[in-house]
């Protein structure tokens, strides 16, 4: 509701006096907003409000009317203000008094004369009028005060036909200057006039003599008829004459008055006339008022205008006021009809639109225009959303011949979750990893981006307007609220109430063209086969990136947003909410697909940069880019007021939950594709290792070719890392992001993580241990060596030497690459040898006393060195071994080969140091 304005005030009339109709300039302020709250004008009480004219809120043109008082204020009365003060005031002047032969630029109607003698209006006859300047002489009027006048002569006046003439106010104010001999002169001019009067008398007496002496003549006669004849034969002679007396006098004044009578009828008609027009000129100068008004585009007017004529001369019989009514009806017919045109008009606003239905209603159109622009609305949605739709489809077909070539160097074109950071790894590693792609190119909104923004702002911007217009036309707030209204008001409420299965069904034709028209660009399969020539049209070359789906999903929630503030019922948009449900779904699954191939590509950025913990950062980078996968879906995940869990559907937990076991698998053959990689293929270039890492043999950095052996220990290393760390971080992950079934991936995953693992593990012992194994039968035997026949032990041979060395060049490589991988490494490399070396002994049939106790040596030489090493099985091996030797009987035998040991462990104190460090904390883990 509009705020009051303050009530009108006069400050100012120009001029401040004058005569009836005198035309007046009226200022002031708050002096109505238009011409049609201008509801009243008076001045000195008379209503002014038929002749005003609006000039704006401080200006109003109008005629002052005959009013009673001679001076009074001027009140304005407006719709908006209420009625009005003055702080100026009019005073009305009589009207000069115009004789019959005075000059005059008004007409004067000569059947109402002015009676100066009863100072009122009289209908005499217009010889009667005395004339204006009684004495004959020149007037000069005088400039004394009427005021003055008033004050020395109380209770008379100057008219000389008044009663209450005084002849002195009459000479001071109209012969003040004139001279004596002058005033002689009026005085022989009154004498004439009263002459001119008697002898006009007279003069008219002496004219009638004639008949007056035929009628004594024929009375006469009648007398003396009546004496001769009697009574009853003189009648009839007398009636006849006084028929024939009767008939000349008529025929005389017939014939003396005939040319005056005529152009006196004539002149009354034309009075008519002209008083007929005068009255009536409003219905004469309608029909042109209508058609200016109409060009104005004043159609307030011409409402009021129209409604004025119709109770005034809708039922009227007069032919001549029929004849311009019905012009008027044509004109009104054809403004309704202009009207019509403007109100189906697309596009316009809510303003106009409100504005021509109470146009066309207070026009009595027929029908319901409200309702056809309702529907015509309608219709200019539709048609704007499907031209938007084709617009961009034809602008891609356009881009892709344009730009096929870059498409073709470049298909995809979505960024990276891993490109930031595989970029900036790539160049502080100093890697030939090069970027040629386009920024501006790779960021870049795709055409079915654009389009659905476009779409859903060109709904936002038509379907409020076209909501309030049906609530309006619901309501009835569309047409005035005045009591004669009030019957078309539920009238319109009693068809909205019927058509309100129509409209919703307008609402929901939009709402699944919108959907489905972003169905057809996003989401082209879960169309129908009939609607996708309608609705799709997009050429899908490369889908889109999970970020352009989720801009889309933000952009999507914004609109439904804004339409539930509209307060339209949640069933109608119930249709957005499924559509916002499956473009979550399209983009988790797009996403975790994305986040496979940047995860497969891992492996081209892997560094081999070992840390002191025997870690590569590709463990590190697998992480980052889950982390940074399942961040970009956070606002995807969660839920809106309205929305449902992206994973209610047991469909959608199995299909996210087979992706994310897959991009888990993607990583875990990529380890073992670059650990099993053939050396050829590997670039160490770049190789280096952390200089925390303790490199004992330098083999690293002496070798530019990082060896298979390596590489499986690289791999062993992050993949003990990925169990032990990183799978189960990324697990919390999953699970914080509301993700389900993180059990099975988790449980999958570590199951092919340590399949991988032993794998690798089996490789690298076998590649390692066989050898040391293998050189044990070997060596044992070399030079022909017989346990039957062998002299006194002097000591460990060089083969168990060997041996233990090669032991401990495993042992220095592991270490190098990983002192965690040590244990496990030895303790298996120790148990093969213990099984190799207990299978050796026995196979010996039999042992003489020295090689029983050379044997022993041996074997409990590399029992003890290798003592933190032992496992069950290994301990197990070394019994079987030492079992199969005949026992020790003699101390000196016991003697002897204690001696022998503790000169082994001195002589080889230094080799055996890696076998002696604080490796208890190692034997544990």
């Amino acid at each position: 509701m509009s705020r009051a304005r303050q009530p009108p005030l006069v400050t100012g009339i120009s001029p401040n006096e004058g005569i009836s109709w005198t035309k007046v300039t009226i200022r002031g302020e708050n002096l109505g907003t238009g011409p049609t709250d201008l509801i009243g004008l008076t001045i000195c009480g008379h209503n002014c409000l038929l002749t005003a004219e609006w000039m704006s809120a401080s200006k109003i043109v109008c005629r002052v009317g005959q009013a009673k008082n001679d001076k009074g204020d001027i009140i304005v009365t407006t719709k908006s203000g209420g009625k009005g003060t003055s702080t100026v005031s009019f005073k009305l002047l009589k009207p000069e008094k115009i004789g019959i032969l005075d000059q005059s630029p008004v007409w004067v109607d000569e059947m109402n004369y002015y009676d100066m003698r009863t100072d009122r209006n009289k209908g005499i006859p217009p010889l009667s009028l005395r004339p204006a300047n009684p004495l004959g002489i020149e007037i000069d009027k005088g400039r004394f005060p009427q005021k003055d006048l008033e004050a020395l002569f109380p209770g008379m006046s100057a008219d000389f036909t008044s009663e209450n003439f005084s002849a002195a106010w009459y000479l001071i104010e109209n012969h003040s200057t004139t001279s004596f001999d002058q005033l002689k002169t009026a005085v022989v001019n009154l004498k004439k006039q009263a002459n001119k009067k008697n002898e006009g008398s007279l003069a008219y007496v002496k004219g009638g003599l004639s008949t007056f002496f035929e009628a004594q003549d024929a009375l006469s006669a009648i007398h003396q008829k009546l004496e001769a004849d009697g009574t009853e034969k003189v009648e009839g002679s007398m009636t006849q004459k006084l028929e024939n007396v009767l008939n000349r006098a008529s025929n005389t004044a017939d014939t003396l008055f005939q040319e005056v009578l005529g152009r006196k009828d004539k002149a009354d008609s034309t009075r008519n006339a002209l008083n007929v027009l005068q009255r009536f000129k409003f219905l004469f100068n309608l029909p042109l008022n209508i058609e200016r008004n109409i060009q104005k585009g004043d159609y307030d007017v011409v409402i009021n205008d129209y409604e004025k004529a119709k109770s005034l001369f809708g039922k009227t019989e007069v032919q001549v006021f029929k004849k311009y009514y019905a012009e008027v009806e044509t004109r009104i017919e054809a403004l309704r009809e202009l009207l019509l045109d403007k109100l189906l008009e697309t596009p316009s606003t809510l303003h106009d639109q409100k504005r021509y239905i109470r146009y066309l209603s207070d026009l009595h159109a027929p029908g319901d225009p409200a309702w056809q622009c309702i529907g015509a609305q309608h219709q200019w949605i539709l048609q704007l959303m499907h031209n938007c739709k084709e617009s961009y489809v034809k602008e891609q077909k356009g881009n892709s011949l344009l730009h096929s070539p870059m498409l073709d160097l470049d298909s995809d074109v979505r960024p990276s979750p891993i490109g930031h950071l595989g970029q900036t790894a790539s160049l502080k590693r100093g890697s030939s990893f090069q970027s040629g792609r386009d920024d501006a190119w790779r960021y870049k909104a795709p055409q079915q981006v654009v389009f659905v923004e476009k779409l859903t702002k060109l709904v936002l911007s038509q379907l409020p307007n076209f909501w309030k217009l049906w609530i309006s036309y619901v309501n009835g707030s569309l047409f005035s609220e005045t009591a004669e209204k009030s019957g078309q008001m539920e009238r319109s409420k009693k068809n909205a109430r019927q058509r309100q299965n129509d409209f919703k069904k307008m609402i929901q034709e939009v709402m699944h063209s919108l959907v489905k028209l972003i169905r057809g660009a996003l989401l082209p399969f879960s169309l129908r086969e009939g609607e996708t020539r309608q609705y799709g049209g997009w050429e899908m070359k490369s889908e889109l990136s999970g970020q352009w789906l989720t801009h889309v999903i933000q952009t999507v929630r914004l609109s439904s947003e804004s339409l539930t503030a509209l307060e339209i019922p949640n069933d109608m948009l119930q249709i957005i909410q499924d559509l916002i449900l499956d473009l979550r779904v399209r983009c988790i699954k797009v996403t975790l697909q994305h986040t496979a191939e940047d995860i497969k590509r891992l492996a081209e950025k892997e560094d081999w940069v070992v840390d002191n913990e025997g870690l590569t950062s590709l463990p590190s980078q697998f992480e980052q880019c889950i982390i940074h996968s399942l961040q970009s879906l956070k606002t995807v995940l969660d839920c809106k007021p309205g929305e449902a869990s992206v994973f209610q559907q047991q469909k959608t937990q199995e299909d996210v939950c087979q992706l994310s076991i897959g991009i888990m698998q993607v990583f875990i053959d990529c380890l073992e594709q670059l650990s099993t990689k053939p050396d050829g293929d590997i670039d160490t270039a770049h190789l280096s290792v952390d200089v925390s890492s303790p490199d004992l043999f330098g083999s690293i950095h002496e070798d530019s070719i990082l060896s298979s052996e390596q590489r499986l220990l690289i791999a062993l290393s992050n993949c003990r890392y990925l169990e032990r760390h990183t799978f189960l971080n990324i697990a919390e992950h999953f699970e914080k992001h509301g993700f389900q079934g993180v059990e099975k991936i988790t449980q999958v995953s570590m199951e092919s993580l340590k399949e991988l693992d032993q794998r690798l593990f089996e490789m690298y012992i076998e590649l390692k241990a066989d050898p040391i194994v293998g050189s044990l039968e070997p060596g044992i035997y070399a030079g022909y060596f017989d346990w039957k026949d062998c002299l006194v032990p002097a000591g460990v041979r060089n083969y168990l030497k060997e041996a233990l060395v090669n032991i401990i060049a495993v042992h220095a490589e592991v270490f190098t690459i990983s002192k965690d991988l040590v244990p496990r490494v030895m303790a298996r490399v120790v148990e093969a040898v213990s099984e190799e070396l207990s299978r050796l002994m026995q196979c010996v049939s039999s042992f003489s006393k020295n090689g029983a106790l050379q044997a022993r040596l041996e074997i409990c030489a590399l029992r003890d060195t290798v003592a933190i090493y032992l496992t069950p099985e290994s301990n197990s091996s070394f019994k079987q071994a030492l079992e199969a030797l005949p026992h020790l009987s003699s101390g000196t035998d016991k003697k002897l080969l204690e001696e022998l040991l503790n000169k082994f462990k001195s002589s080889m104190h230094l080799q055996l140091t890696c076998f002696q460090a604080s490796s208890s904390a190692m034997m544990k883990t």
